[in-house]
């Protein structure tokens, strides 16, 4: 039996360097996809199971590119997970199109480019998508116009892919991190934030990145071969509290 093939975007670091090991400690071959080459090299050495593709999602013309180079190399994609994302906060004033155009471009237009352009290797191996939206996709709050709804954006996309994918035996579903213990989230959460986070996390904590892997790999693999077009919220309960953070405000 041919091993599994999973391509991974923002493999380089976060959730996705820990879905990428997690997949390789499940037997799976990883393509890591990612823009920032020297990140992308330091992630991948060592991993003799994955390969990396410096490839930039938000262009076109490279996703195509990036495919075509993964299925040559690979033979086959069985899942696909659409972890990269641009992380942009601030208030809806100082947001300008720019800005909201750098955000869609990656987190919304990227995942719908590296879709379409997998449909057909997919539709071989009656594959798995999964994208990774987030908690803000799911509830409003201050300083992410832009970032929220791009998330938001994704989830829905999710549905639509799942409502037209399924009969091609292509399965579709989407995981809303919460807060997630990442070196970028602790450099600059205060601790005012930190401590505000863990009073409204029923878990009382943050999630690790290796959780939110656990969930990804769940659902390409034949274990979820009966899901699709679910939204799971991997965030120790936060969406259930309501609304945002004081402490977020500022």
């Amino acid at each position: 039996m041919l091993e599994k093939v999973a391509l991974v975007t923002g493999a380089a670091r976060g959730i996705g360097l820990a879905t990428t090991r997690l997949f390789i400690e499940q037997g799976w071959r990883v393509a890591m996809v990612d823009r920032d080459g020297e990140a992308l090299v330091e992630a991948a050495d060592g991993l003799n199971q994955a390969s990396p593709f410096l490839y930039d999602i938000s262009i076109p013309e490279q996703v195509d590119e990036m495919v075509s180079s993964i299925v040559s190399a690979f033979g086959r994609i069985d899942a696909v997970v659409n972890n990269a994302g641009v992380a942009d906060f601030g208030p809806i004033e100082t947001t300008d199109f720019a800005r909201w155009k750098e955000v869609m471009a990656t987190n919304l237009d990227g995942t719908f480019l590296v879709s379409q352009a997998c449909l057909s290797a997919l539709k071989e191996t009656r594959g798995a998508l999964v994208n990774i939206a987030s908690i803000s996709g799911l509830r409003a709050s201050t300083l992410r116009v832009a970032y929220g709804t791009s998330k938001a954006a994704v989830i829905h996309l999710t549905k639509q892919q799942a409502a037209e994918l399924g009969e091609y035996g292509i399965r579709a579903n989407c995981v809303c991190p919460g807060p997630v213990r990442t070196k970028l989230a602790m450099a600059v959460h205060s601790p005012e934030i930190i401590a505000s986070y863990h009073d409204a996390i029923p878990l009382n904590r943050y999630g690790s990145e290796r959780e939110i892997a656990e969930v990804i790999t769940f659902l390409c693999s034949d274990r979820a071969s009966y899901v699709t077009g679910q939204i799971i919220a991997s965030d120790g309960g936060f969406e259930s509290t309501g609304v945002g953070l004081p402490a977020l405000r500022t």
